[in-house]
């Protein structure tokens, strides 16, 4: 009897161990399979955010550059330290030329769209383009800070007063009750985007007149413009927004009364949508397909412009178009 009892106890025993080492063996099990889980996470995660090395070359519009020149610090600074982006601002045109060669730039800013024989250029060059818009500006007129008459204008006068058989020489001869002072016109060159969207959709291709002061840098308008009673020029907003303690900005009559410029009224359909217009950045496609660095900075444009365009003086485009372009990128990856 005693060793039948010693038996069964005996074999419970082994049965207990059996069972122990059994769950000891499936615990295992998992916590390996957890491990593996966990690593290829953490590999799938350390790819997706591994540094990028090399140079990102942006140039163009001189409008345009505030806002790639923010961006381009905000990425080398917060998001690739090993990636150096080079923004310049040559001007549309000029930026062009450098954009559709050979080698050429990675991108081309530009505050107005890409011409015809642009498009036709970058085909003979198998250079593939991608227009990726960034934000909104606002043509913006104008005057010396003490100009305190023509503080509002109509878009004809505007027009009148840079046309060249437009009958404009003084203030008087847009209103009588105005000074009978020569008035000076200023604004960019033929190089830059925003001289052509000014002749081409405000003056309908009519000639300027033929002592307009024209100048490459916008800087410079700046300080022109500054120093004479008499002048009026035009540029983006982003200028005025910036330099508000030397010009002031003139309010658009569209029909409907006077509009001033500003971040809440620059709108495609708003109430200065006469003197709005979209700006863009133009990528190489083939240098994104290539480039690491390239594809992932055109990424975070796009991910990330709308946040800041106000602090460079442009709109924001409605997000679901940034999204849009920046899930279009994402696809080449």
């Amino acid at each position: 009897m005693k060793k039948s009892l010693k038996f069964i106890i005996l074999s419970g025993l082994i049965l207990l161990l059996a069972v122990l080492a059994a769950c000891g063996s499936d615990s295992e099990k998992e916590s390996a399979a957890e491990e593996a889980d966990t690593s290829g996470s953490s590999e799938e995660e350390s790819a997706t955010n591994e540094n990028i090395e090399g140079s990102v070359v942006v140039d163009g519009s001189g409008t345009v550059y505030p806002l790639m020149a923010l961006l381009a610090e905000n990425y080398m600074t917060n998001e690739q330290q090993g990636v150096s982006v080079e923004v310049g601002r040559a001007g549309t045109s000029a930026g062009f030329e450098k954009f559709l060669i050979e080698d050429g730039t990675d991108f081309n800013d530009a505050s107005r769209q890409i011409k015809p024989e642009e498009k036709e250029k970058a085909d003979e060059l198998n250079i593939e383009v991608k227009e990726l818009k960034v934000a909104l500006d606002g043509l913006t007129i104008v005057t010396h800070p003490e100009n305190d008459w023509a503080t509002e204008l109509t878009e004809q006068q505007v027009i009148d007063i840079f046309l060249a058989d437009g009958g404009i020489e003084t203030w008087s001869d847009v209103n009588a009750d105005w000074p009978d002072e020569k008035i000076q016109t200023y604004g960019p060159n033929e190089n830059h985007g925003t001289y052509e969207f000014f002749y081409e959709e405000i003056m309908d291709e009519q000639d300027l007149r033929d002592d307009v002061n024209l100048q490459q840098e916008y800087s410079q308008l700046v300080n022109l413009i500054s120093e004479d009673k008499n002048g009026i020029g035009f540029f983006g907003f982003g200028y005025y927004d910036n330099n508000k303690d030397q010009v002031q900005a003139v309010s658009i009559d569209f029909g409907d009364g006077p509009v001033e410029p500003s971040l809440n009224t620059i709108d495609e359909n708003g109430e200065y949508a006469g003197f709005t217009r979209p700006v863009f950045t133009y990528l190489n496609m083939n240098h994104a397909k290539e480039k690491p660095q390239v594809l992932d900075y055109a990424i975070y444009v796009m991910n990330t412009v709308n946040d800041v365009a106000g602090e460079a003086g442009f709109a924001p485009i409605p997000e679901e178009e940034a999204e849009q372009l920046k899930s279009e990128l994402e696809e080449l990856k």
